[in-house]
């Protein structure tokens, strides 16, 4: 343990050298973030960062006689313009027993090489060099090497705030009943994040407890996935990613609640998620709305469902129509749709004819009670069909489910 000591503190002023061209170096400070008001880190500030990563690293190699309590997992594809400033926001954090495996899948830029420096000075990171695979062949490899019983996931391009670790570990501690606990978020950098993007923001943020989130779990993925710690067991039970064609993440929700799993967040902004072109659901076609449509419909045969394939679809828009092509093709009998415009009641689509609102509790009675989609997604639509629905003495879960 003394040579190990010393070994590491001949490392210190590398750590804080101006001349230091690593995840702590002025470069590399996580400017504009609110988790670190004071970014322009100064040589002391610098001092001070490394040292407590020493102590950290020094109290875990003391302490440790078992894995340690969380493995953060992230997966690196030619991330070398953010990684260092990822890995110095996981490298500070306020909770000292983790692991980082960060695996590199088959980068061909500088991400080898900055993940093998920055693992010199810092031995809880732990590189992992692969053949190029895709983030879910990436993430299933990492998921075989991490210890811990929490998986803390994040990514290669965005910023942790320093006690997010702490929070959801003590979360999921005293939480047996959740499975995987996320945060709320705050997406960077503003001048990238268009309006748009912040309304989906908010949404998400609004989705904290495990009934917030089962509630809307068909809307759209109620999780960051970057922000989650989910227990390793539950990961090892479901067998872990799935390339469906569709989002690996929201693949993971739907299956895991569709066999009973719960989720919640942490009431605070603990994750920043970087907005840019490079991001998946802009080069993926696998992020595509319609392959959204089909994870929520593939699972919503499988659950809510799985005893009475009978379905009315609030909607004969776009959207209906979608989510009614891929509900046919898994079998599932469509008996009408309802909509509010008086130029579509009294046609039909795809067979179903479309009612209108005030028709629906008698339809709805005649067919044994199917099961109501809402598939509107026009800003302030959900809350009236909810309103209507609800008005109906109908519970939202039971009756019907919001899938736009």
């Amino acid at each position: 343990m003394s040579s190990q000591i010393e070994r590491k503190t001949t490392r210190l002023d590398s750590l804080y050298s101006p001349k230091f061209t690593g995840f702590l170096a002025d470069e590399a400070a996580p400017e504009g973030s609110p988790f670190y008001p004071n970014a322009a880190h100064t040589v002391q500030n610098q001092k001070a960062i490394a040292t407590r990563i020493l102590l950290n690293t020094y109290l875990r190699a003391m302490i440790r006689t078992s894995a340690p309590a969380v493995s953060v997992l992230i997966p690196a594809y030619n991330a070398e313009e953010t990684l260092k400033e990822a890995l110095s926001t996981i490298s500070e954090q306020s909770f000292a027993d983790f692991e980082t495996i960060v695996v590199n899948d088959g980068s061909t830029d500088g991400t080898a090489d900055i993940l093998n420096s920055t693992a010199e000075l810092d031995d809880r990171i732990r590189p992992v060099h692969l053949a190029h695979q895709g983030l879910v062949g990436a993430l299933n490899a990492g998921i075989s090497l991490c210890e811990s019983r929490y998986v803390a996931r994040f990514d290669a391009d965005d910023r942790a705030h320093p006690d997010r670790l702490s929070r959801q570990v003590d979360f999921l501690d005293a939480n047996a009943d959740i499975d995987a606990v996320g945060s709320q978020i705050r997406c960077f950098p503003d001048e990238r994040v268009a309006k748009g993007f912040r309304i989906y923001e908010r949404w998400i943020n609004g989705l904290i407890s495990p009934e917030d989130i089962a509630r809307e779990i068909y809307i759209e993925s109620p999780l960051v996935h970057p922000s989650v710690t989910i227990r390793r067991e539950v990961l090892d039970r479901c067998g872990g990613y799935v390339d469906n064609g569709w989002p690996e993440d929201y693949d993971l929700w739907l299956r895991l609640h569709t066999a009973g799993s719960r989720f919640a967040k942490i009431p605070e902004a603990l994750h920043e998620w970087r907005e840019g072109d490079r991001r998946l659901t802009r080069t993926d076609s696998r992020y595509s709305v319609e392959n959204f449509i089909r994870a929520k419909t593939h699972y919503l045969v499988q659950g809510p469902l799985n005893d009475s394939k009978k379905v009315i679809i609030w909607g004969a828009g776009q959207m209906g129509r979608r989510v009614s092509k891929h509900l046919l093709r898994a079998g599932v009998e469509l008996l009408a749709f309802v909509d509010i415009d008086p130029k579509k009641i009294g046609n039909t689509r795809r067979g179903a004819l479309i009612i209108s609102p005030e028709e629906l509790p008698s339809v709805a009675e005649r067919s044994d009670n199917p099961l109501i989609l809402a598939a509107v997604p026009s800003r302030g639509a959900r809350s009236l069909i909810r309103e209507n629905l609800n008005g109906l003495g109908w519970v939202e879960g039971r009756e019907y489910i919001c899938v736009a």
